[in-house]
């Protein structure tokens, strides 16, 4: 068997970076998903991309941009009366973070 290119020591600190409660088996499981990936990038570390200009999308086409035309916006009651909650001149939205780092 191979000798794996992530260890289970990372795995479990990105997953607490991530905030996520991972058992052991998925652990493991998320452990030979990366590991695999990272195999998979090693496999394209080896070709030969001498003389090849670096892209950032395959596509060579412009992505076509609507005309930018000033119109007149939304007063923000109007705004509001469309929002489920609103406070202090924003929306209001469930907390999704502890303040703990």
């Amino acid at each position: 068997m191979k000798e794996a290119r992530i260890t289970l020591a990372e795995v479990q600190h990105v997953a607490a970076l991530a905030r996520l409660a991972l058992s052991p088996q998925e652990l493991q499981t998320l452990r030979a998903q990366l590991d695999g990936i990272l195999d998979y990038i090693a496999a394209l570390d080896v070709l030969d991309v001498d003389g090849v200009e670096p892209t950032v999308t395959p596509w060579l086409t412009e992505v076509p941009l609507r005309e930018d035309e000033p119109r007149a916006m939304l007063l923000r009651s109007e705004v509001f009366q469309q929002a489920p909650a609103h406070a202090e001149g924003g929306f209001s939205v469930p907390k999704v973070m502890d303040s703990d780092p």
